[in-house]
């Protein structure tokens, strides 16, 4: 198989990596409007050639969109005025509403499909890319009942050749599940250290007390603005809703603590608990 792929940061250049680790890919073309990323591209082996846009789908079999959210819709609807009927696209973003219902009178609708790998890192850059991101995550496609058969089929085999778990679901539960699992822990991430930052002044400080919690918590602060501002401005009313349930657990537990309620706190850190039963269950 012949793949191009757009945007050659961590998601994209991942996914070259570990498609021709898992020998599925003969020969991928890049394209990448930083001419950085393109030239550390080849120079790392992700892909063997860069190309232009207006060259992605020539002789390619798949292309793959990795670009920010913002910009697939109209990159999409680009690509399907241009590929042949054998030719199909997927997307790798974390939005997919306002993605579907752009693409979702094209002539060519089925020929695209929406996939969000749930995988990431706070890193980004052709640099960051690995060869075994993906294997053992789960992976969503989107809307599949709208694209063509043996497309579904192609990148299910492709997912799962990746070492990913296929699950499928409407672009609406996606975005709406996506706000809760990984839109929201970056919010946190971010605010927790601006927080941090506007209250501790002494850098060095910082650094001597941090220890593992508050390494981990605040991990997901150092990914980048360009990646992240078009996901919660895209998926922006999910975003609210979270944030206002968000907020309404910060007030009660600050509540308890103003009035020294103990059983209240531990009310909230015993329920708090209970997650630990919801990500063992949905461990493969």
């Amino acid at each position: 198989m012949k793949v191009t792929i757009i945007g050659l940061g961590l998601i994209g250049g991942s996914m070259a990596l570990a498609m021709r680790r898992c020998g599925m890919v003969e020969y991928v073309r890049g394209v990448d409007s930083n001419p950085k990323h393109a030239e550390t591209a080849i120079a790392l082996g992700i892909v063997d050639e860069i190309v232009p846009f207006s060259e992605a789908t020539i002789d390619s079999d798949c292309v793959v969109l990795a670009i920010p959210v913002d910009a697939v819709p109209q990159m999409a609807i680009k690509l399907l005025n241009r590929i042949s009927p054998t030719q199909w696209v997927m997307d790798v973003g974390s939005t997919k509403e306002e993605l579907c219902e752009v693409i979702s009178q094209h002539p060519a609708r089925g020929r695209f499909i929406a996939t969000h790998p749930m995988w990431g890192t706070e890193y980004s850059g052709p640099e960051a890319a690995t060869a075994d991101s993906f294997a053992g995550r789960n992976v969503v496609l989107c809307e599949t009942e709208r694209t063509d058969r043996e497309v579904v089929q192609s990148v299910t085999e492709i997912y799962q050749r990746l070492g990913m778990f296929v699950m499928e679901m409407s672009a609406e539960e996606h975005d709406t599940h996506a706000a809760y699992v990984s839109h929201i822990s970056h919010i946190t991430s971010f605010v927790l250290s601006t927080t941090v930052l506007e209250k501790e002044r002494e850098v060095d400080t910082i650094f001597n007390l941090a220890g593992g919690g508050f390494d981990s918590t605040v991990r997901l602060a150092k990914s980048a603005a360009d990646t992240w501002i078009p996901i919660f401005m895209q998926n922006k009313y999910n975003v609210l809703d979270v944030l206002r349930e968000y907020i309404h657990q910060l007030q009660l537990f600050r509540k308890a603590l103003e009035r020294d309620d103990r059983d209240e706190l531990r009310r909230i850190i015993t329920r708090a608990n209970d997650i630990r039963k919801v990500l063992q269950g949905n461990k493969h």
